[in-house]
């Protein structure tokens, strides 16, 4: 193999394209964010990177709460939008329709095939970033979505992002957990 050194960065080959939904001076916000992934699974906790210059932050810090949206790639031009514009100069609580779950302070896109709905268990200074990790109250999922009563990836088509390109999920290769069976040692 020939490999070359690029340096360090927070490199990820992909992530997911998530709306943070929060309520800031009691109106909903939304931003796109690339840097949320699972934090725990018991209890179960998701964590998003936010920039601490962001309005959305101003918001998670004043309710505790919080939420990810996952976006379908037909709103890959309204999810990019939020990620353009900040709500401090421009109201973007009518891009997406909001409704609220048990925190009542949470805002949650309607039009999102998936909706986690979070609260604020604890936050992390890393520099340029606030690490927001939040405990999952509860999960909103469109029924259309859901395969044997669980999101089904290829059925929400979540936007992916990488390298400042959003893709779409592509085909099933293998099954996890499963497909490591197969291997023969060398």
């Amino acid at each position: 193999m020939d490999k070359i050194t690029l340096g360090p960065m927070p490199y990820m080959s992909v992530m997911p394209a998530v709306l943070v939904g929060a309520n800031v001076k009691g109106k909903a916000n939304y931003m796109t964010a690339a840097w949320a992934t699972v934090a725990c699974m018991a209890p179960p906790m998701v964590c998003v990177a936010l920039n601490k210059a962001r309005y959305t932050a101003k918001g998670i810090e004043e309710n505790k709460t919080f939420s990810l949206n996952v976006a379908s790639v037909k709103h890959v031009v309204e999810t990019d939008h939020c990620g353009l514009v900040s709500g401090a100069q421009e109201d973007k609580s009518k891009v997406f329709q909001s409704f609220y779950g048990k925190l009542k302070t949470a805002p949650l896109a309607a039009e999102c095939p998936v909706n986690i709905e979070c609260r604020l268990f604890k936050e992390v200074d890393c520099g340029s970033h606030q690490l927001y990790i939040g405990e999952v109250v509860e999960i909103h999922a469109d029924k259309a979505c859901l395969t044997d009563g669980k999101p089904d990836v290829a059925k929400i088509h979540p936007i992916v992002y990488s390298q400042a390109t959003y893709f779409d999920i592509g085909k099933p290769v293998e099954k996890a957990f499963s497909a490591g069976k197969k291997y023969t040692k060398k």
